[in-house]
């Protein structure tokens, strides 16, 4: 394949206005940018956003806008890459950090994409998806698939916040991107299926002949069964690395259609140096302290702050101390059409 390709400069001017007119481009000028050799480029660059810095502002956001003209008071972790005010962490993820007060609800509604909800700070919030009322806890991880609808609550006395993670670029690049309005919903009188049907890894309710299991059986995965699961990994694991992934409990295949969920316990000192991959990530710190340097761009990050990582990006984690993290990642789109790669470094 040649390394010169024409440019739009060389072609006559004339031409150029014919083209126009007939709503057509030459492809050859553009060739390199939509295919380039070897590897993407892309336009994602490291982030790091220390919750430190947003914890303050998101507290003045609760004093300047009522939960009843935001809906969702939600800031949002911009790209670097794209600038401020980019609706995406990465290409394939949007990252926000919302904030609810107590006594506010925040109205029920349904989208196309899917969420998931990282809890950081507080007692007493709620998310109720579809009839089931789920706790959120520190570090709880609670689903909002697409098309559920869900509604949020605050029954606490301190105010409670959560990264939200969404598949919401691609849908929004594919133009399938919307949502729809309904009342705060009926709550079911019981607990929320991770303490009832799916209390124990390996254990799932008995089913009757013919029976269908729920697409999302499990709403909400807590933390502190997580946490429990890599401590117990972490005596066994020797010098490899501590990581589980987020899995269906009645399939075993991945929570959500275009995201990924990965928990991970770095202890002190130890030093993690994945492949390089085609999946891009976002880093969400549950606890602990340390650093990672992400294609040569050092990031020191501490409990709750969130940091990303563009597609086939090299990177290297140092645990400061005892550290767990939750990598949101695009795989699951990504094997699905057939172009997951990793790559030795």
């Amino acid at each position: 394949m040649s390394e010169v390709l024409g440019t739009l400069e060389e072609l006559p001017l004339d031409y150029r206005a014919d083209m126009t007119a007939a709503g057509v481009a030459p492809l050859w000028p553009m060739m390199r940018n939509v295919l380039p050799h070897g590897a993407p480029h892309p336009v994602t660059q490291p982030g790091h956003w220390a919750f430190d810095a947003l914890r303050p502002l998101l507290l003045r956001a609760g004093e300047l806008t009522p939960v009843e003209k935001a809906e969702r008071r939600v800031l949002v972790l911009s790209d670097p890459g794209r600038g401020t005010g980019a609706m995406q962490a990465t290409a394939s993820i949007y990252i926000g950090m919302q904030l609810l007060l107590p006594g506010e609800t925040a109205p029920a509604h349904r989208h196309t994409a899917s969420a998931v909800r990282i809890i950081v700070e507080g007692k007493g919030g709620f998310t109720v998806v579809d009839g089931e009322k789920l706790p959120m806890e520190e570090g709880d991880l609670v689903l909002t698939p697409a098309g559920e609808w869900h509604d949020h609550g605050h029954e606490g006395t301190e105010p409670v916040i959560w990264l939200d993670a969404l598949d919401l670029p691609v849908l929004y690049t594919m133009e399938g991107s919307y949502a729809e309005e309904a009342p705060l919903q009926a709550q079911r009188n019981r607990p929320d299926a991770s303490q009832v049907e799916y209390l124990s890894a390996g254990l799932a309710p008995a089913r009757k002949l013919g029976a269908q299991t729920r697409r999302y059986p499990m709403m909400r995965f807590p933390w502190a069964r997580t946490e429990q699961a890599l401590r117990e990994m972490a005596k066994w694991a020797g010098d490899a690395p501590v990581e589980m992934d987020y899995v269906n409990p009645e399939t075993g295949g991945d929570i959500l259609p275009i995201m990924g969920f990965t928990a991970i316990m770095l202890r002190k000192g130890e030093k993690l140096s994945p492949d390089l991959t085609s999946a891009s990530a976002v880093f969400h710190v549950i606890r602990g302290k340390g650093r990672s340097t992400i294609n040569g761009a050092e990031v020191s990050w501490r409990a709750k702050d969130t940091f990303s990582a563009p597609v086939f990006a090299a990177i290297d984690h140092v645990a400061e101390e005892e550290s767990f993290l939750i990598r949101i990642h695009d795989r699951p789109m990504q094997e699905k059409l057939g172009y997951y790669e990793e790559r030795k470094r």
